[in-house]
């Protein structure tokens, strides 16, 4: 099914070099894993990072239905901090399918992902990237 750019920024939070790409492809979500993988560094982060973070508040209507609105301060504190640690070790915004858990429930997520190497992240993240859109999509 193709779909064009604008959609495709919907899913993808933003338009990107990735987005122009994947928007060639007749059935572009089955193709944006291997799009994805085939990016140079610096346009696989452009990707990653137009997601917003955890724990941010200016987010898209799409993310907030996603992350909810759980505003425990210390869950916050806690989210920046590891969203900061996890960027200075890899290079790139965390990226997790949320799936409406409660943001308490990805500390451990992330914490657990900080332990693995750049090479593990590059693969999980452009997983849940695509896991998301498709979501998004089915919606």
């Amino acid at each position: 099914m193709k779909l064009t750019v604008e959609e495709l920024s919907r899913l993808f939070e933003g338009r990107s070099k990735f987005v122009d790409r994947l928007a060639q492809y007749d059935d572009p979500l089955r193709r944006a894993r291997e799009v994805l993988r085939s990016l140079a560094d610096e346009e696989l982060r452009e990707a990653l990072n137009a997601h917003p973070r955890i724990g941010d508040r200016s987010v898209s209507a799409a993310s907030v239905a996603e992350q909810g609105t759980q505003e425990d301060q210390s869950i916050i504190a806690e989210l920046n901090r590891l969203n900061r640690a996890y960027e200075s070790k890899f290079g790139f915004r965390f990226v997790v399918f949320v799936n409406r858990r409660p943001r308490s429930q990805i500390i451990p997520v992330l914490r657990e992902r900080l332990a693995r190497t750049r090479e593990q992240e590059v693969a999980t993240a452009i997983d849940e990237l695509v896991a998301i859109a498709e979501d998004r999509h089915r919606k």
